[in-house]
């Protein structure tokens, strides 16, 4: 039987179709793979130029009045930079004498007598509503390529790198008015927990303040009996659906006397703003005001992120506790004190026109009795100097004290007349959840100086008093 032989097929591994479909879908895999990339690049780069902001994408509008210039206009000195874009607002043109070079370029606020002012409570202005229309008018300049505007008194102190960092994690293009209230609860009751008081400073984005400006004049007119400037802007947001997003970087400072407790214990966020300075005592012994606040500002431009923050450290050896607010004050106690203790606001001021009630005496935090008797209070370091290398900073405090005290002393700090805190420039990522820093204080440095050196605390590492 013969066997018929079929002819061979060819293989298709050998064919030139198989390598060419291989070769395509190799290259569709390519394309897949780099339209993936690509976009997730994109949206990387676009999500942070969202979020980035720089001093160009502000524009500042400060109320001002020629009566009250002279003694403010230093405050505003402080911060502004020639760079930045905005207008300060006058009910009229200033004595030229009173210029400078270093202040933002002068507007005349427009005539608002037509609008209606019928409140009489607590002497309030008809000046308000002038105030109020900073907003409007301050967008009304124009400016290009803008994302934030912000708001605040000619007695508004801010931190400008700290107030770029803050709004940095905001979308500039949503609608968000950032602020924040009194640190005084009767204020607050009295014109509303959800509203940015003014002289704190508070920033309205671009798309928001575009709106707002188009609208606020028939707001004005719904609200002839309101008492300040900051309500009646808070109304109109609320009309127009917008509520305060809240940063407590930015401080009203509704309180006089000494705020050594306020600025000792800010929260755990970046300075951003001070106000009510002129109700304040000095804040640095044997300086005016002006004085203190340009020896913190020395500070602020070496350090901008880490003013004010505060770190505590147990030194079991001696049983000290070290409490710092790094650029401003050392405070040392020669025992153990348990921290949440430590982290309340020392009460060493009043409500500004306190009235002596129940109510005068509620804030909007946690505060603890100042002893009457100096000598049981921590002795306290005001910063001296301070001096950088690189991002290496090293800054001396020098001891501030009643010398009666120092007389029955039994503890070995009253040897000690300054301390050096070691620390590295703070490299602050808004978008991440804050923590506090921890530091230790130095083996062999105790004698008439203790140094004490600021670092990132371990991953579990608790800060507490050790028994």
């Amino acid at each position: 039987m013969s066997i018929l032989h079929q002819p061979k097929k060819k293989s298709l591994t050998s064919s030139p179709l198989r390598t060419l479909t291989l070769v395509f879908c190799l290259l569709f895999v390519l394309y897949i793979v780099s339209l993936f990339v690509t976009h997730t690049l994109f949206d990387h780069v676009w999500s942070k130029s969202l979020c980035t902001t720089s001093f160009d994408d502000v524009v500042f509008g400060i109320a001002s009045s020629t009566k009250g210039w002279p003694k403010r206009k230093n405050y505003v000195q402080l911060w502004w930079k020639p760079q930045f874009k905005g207008c300060i607002f006058f009910d009229k043109v200033p004595d030229s004498s009173n210029s400078s070079d270093n202040i933002p370029p002068v507007c005349i606020s427009k005539d608002a007598s037509h609008f209606r002012y019928t409140n009489k409570y607590r002497g309030g202005l008809r000046s308000s509503i002038r105030v109020a229309r900073v907003v409007s008018e301050t967008v009304a300049l124009n400016h290009s390529n803008v994302k934030w505007y912000v708001f605040g008194d000619d007695d508004t102190i801010f931190i400008p790198e700290n107030l770029v960092k803050t709004l940095s994690k905001y979308d500039h293009n949503q609608w968000y008015y950032i602020g924040t209230n009194s640190e005084v609860w009767e204020h607050n009751h009295w014109l509303s927990h959800e509203m940015a008081f003014g002289g704190a400073g508070f920033a309205m984005s671009y798309p928001l303040a575009k709106v707002f400006a188009k609208v606020f004049d028939s707001c004005l007119v719904r609200y002839p009996h309101l008492y300040s400037s900051d309500v009646r802007i808070y109304s109109c947001l609320a009309e127009l659906g917008v509520l305060l997003t809240h940063e407590s970087g930015f401080h009203q400072y509704d309180v006089e006397g000494d705020i050594f407790g306020l600025l000792a214990a800010h929260p755990l966020k970046p300075l951003v703003s001070l106000h009510h300075l002129d109700h304040a005592q000095p804040i640095f012994p044997n300086m005016t005001t002006i004085q203190g606040l340009q020896h913190l500002f020395k500070a602020v431009k070496l350090d901008p992120a880490r003013i004010l923050q505060q770190t505590v450290c147990y030194d079991k050896r001696y049983t000290l506790t070290v409490l710092i607010s790094w650029g401003y004050a050392v405070q040392v106690f020669d025992r153990d004190v348990l921290l949440p203790d430590l982290l309340r606001v020392q009460k060493t001021f009043k409500r500004l026109n306190h009235e002596g009630t129940a109510r005068s005496n509620l804030f909007m935090f946690n505060t603890k009795v100042l002893p009457q008797d100096e000598c049981k209070r921590p002795m306290t370091f005001f910063v001296e100097n301070i001096s950088s290398s690189s991002d290496r900073m090293s800054s001396s405090y020098k001891r501030s004290i009643n010398e009666s005290c120092l007389e029955s002393s039994q503890s070995f700090l009253k040897d000690v007349v300054q301390i050096r805190v070691f620390s590295q420039k703070l490299d602050l990522d808004v978008l991440k959840a804050p923590r506090r820093q921890c530091c230790d204080v130095i083996a062999s440095s105790v004698g008439k100086r203790l140094d004490v050196a600021i670092r990132e605390c371990g991953e579990e590492e608790l800060v507490f008093m050790h028994a």
